[in-house]
């Protein structure tokens, strides 16, 4: 078996795969008119998203069944040849609640040929997520200054991250992002002693999680930061919508598979969407 060109593929929720499966007469006299059954198994394949141009689709216990009067190779395989199969089908990008049964997922596939049976199977990256947030009425520093922003005089701002780590456990995980022109930090943080560092040459912000367990923010209390920003419009801004920060990218290592695993959340600007306080960013 290979899926997207590799038989030792590691899936990631969202992807769609390519699956060939390849057979081979080891005999000495040719096979006629053979079936080939795939049945499918596991929690993060969508069925609904499943293509077979040469096979039909059994709903019922998810096979795909191969039949020789569609597939030359199935109606007669000599002696030494070899055949293949192949059809499409996605992985959802999430799937029902996150408990310890959903830990670890594998994919599997068991094919039937004749009296041959076989299982494959197939590891499944964890989903890492990170949500960013800006507000400037909140109940955690309490922000001062214009709102909307003024040139020339300073509005702080309080930015929220918020990360997420579905199935497997990661670690070596980081938050990043890049602070826009004009924003810098006051050096407030909650949690206090926080890993939290800013690099003044990239501009970018690094915040250190280290190990994210499965479930992590989304079956129960989460990893999150707090940190505070001052913004100080350029002339060169007025009547602009600012960035205060880039997007954040969130990764880490997958303990389950050994892959890298990532996810970003969009910029944040002075519009603030998430604080119903705020309507208005244009710099005045």
């Amino acid at each position: 078996q290979q899926i997207n060109g590799s038989p030792q593929y590691v899936a990631t929720p969202g992807d769609t795969l390519h699956y060939e499966i390849f057979f081979k007469n080891i005999g000495e006299e040719p096979l006629r008119n053979l079936f080939l059954v795939a049945k499918l198994e596991g929690k993060p394949f969508d069925f609904q998203t499943l293509k077979a141009p040469l096979g039909e689709f059994e709903a019922g216990d998810n096979s795909v069944v191969f039949d020789w009067r569609r597939i030359p190779d199935l109606q007669f395989l000599d002696a030494r040849e070899e055949g293949r199969v192949e059809f499409w089908i996605g992985l959802k990008d999430v799937w029902e609640a996150i408990g310890p049964q959903d830990m670890n997922p594998l994919i599997k596939s068991r094919v039937y040929l004749s009296q041959a049976r076989h299982e494959l199977t197939t590891k499944v990256n964890s989903k890492i997520e990170v949500v960013q947030k800006g507000y400037y009425t909140d109940e955690v520093f309490g922000n001062t200054g214009p709102i909307p922003p003024e040139a020339g005089k300073a509005t702080t701002y309080t930015i929220i991250w918020q990360a997420k780590n579905y199935y497997n456990d990661a670690n070596n995980a980081r938050i990043k992002a890049v602070l826009g022109q004009g924003v810098n930090l006051t050096g407030k943080i909650f949690p206090e002693g926080a890993a939290l560092t800013f690099d003044s040459n990239s501009r970018e912000v690094v915040w250190k999680l280290d190990n994210l367990t499965a479930g992590n923010g989304v079956s129960g209390s989460g990893s999150n930061i707090s940190f505070q920003v001052s913004f100080v419009p350029s002339v060169s801004q007025k009547g602009k919508i600012p960035e205060l920060i880039g997007k954040a990218t969130i990764t880490g290592e997958d303990q389950f598979t050994g892959q890298k695993i990532s996810g970003e959340a969009p910029t944040v600007d002075t519009t603030l969407p998430d604080d119903d306080t705020v309507n208005e960013g244009v710099v005045r």
